[in-house]
């Protein structure tokens, strides 16, 4: 792989992070057990948007853990693609839904991580490099 296509995989990587905070701040929330709980009530008011952001962050947390064996399933690697578009997809018409109810008007943060997962999106569909991530022959 050239150092063109490493940079979009290296993208490939934030969007994983991003589609996976849900994951992430769990893990925070874990490391600092005391605070634990108030880290959580500060992003998730809601204990059942938490349960789903873990539901929508479970495609990213999947995809982390598959590009180890992307090479040993190049078929399964490759549909991923679609799965973590599928996946944000579905986190912004959550979130739209949201907006559209007013639980998000609150803060500016939902609307910030919206943006990002557009972005996000675009960029799994329509960056070449990107594109070039998922294709058997630039595995190697």
């Amino acid at each position: 792989m050239t150092a063109k296509g490493s940079f979009g995989c290296r993208f490939f990587w934030l969007i994983l992070l991003l589609q996976a905070r849900t994951w992430l701040l769990l893990v925070m929330a874990g490391a600092s057990r005391q605070q634990g709980n108030n880290l959580l009530a500060l992003f998730y008011p809601d204990r059942q948007a938490f349960w789903i952001g873990l539901a929508l962050g479970a495609p990213a947390l999947l995809g982390l853990l598959l590009t180890g064996y992307r090479l040993r399933w190049p078929r399964l690697w490759r549909a991923w693609k679609s799965v973590l578009v599928l996946s944000l997809l579905v986190n912004l018409l959550w979130q739209g839904v949201q907006f559209v109810q007013g639980d998000l008007l609150s803060s500016p943060l939902p609307l910030l991580l919206s943006l990002f997962d557009l972005l996000a999106l675009g960029w799994l569909q329509f960056n070449h490099r990107l594109r070039d991530c998922f294709v058997p022959e630039h595995l190697e």
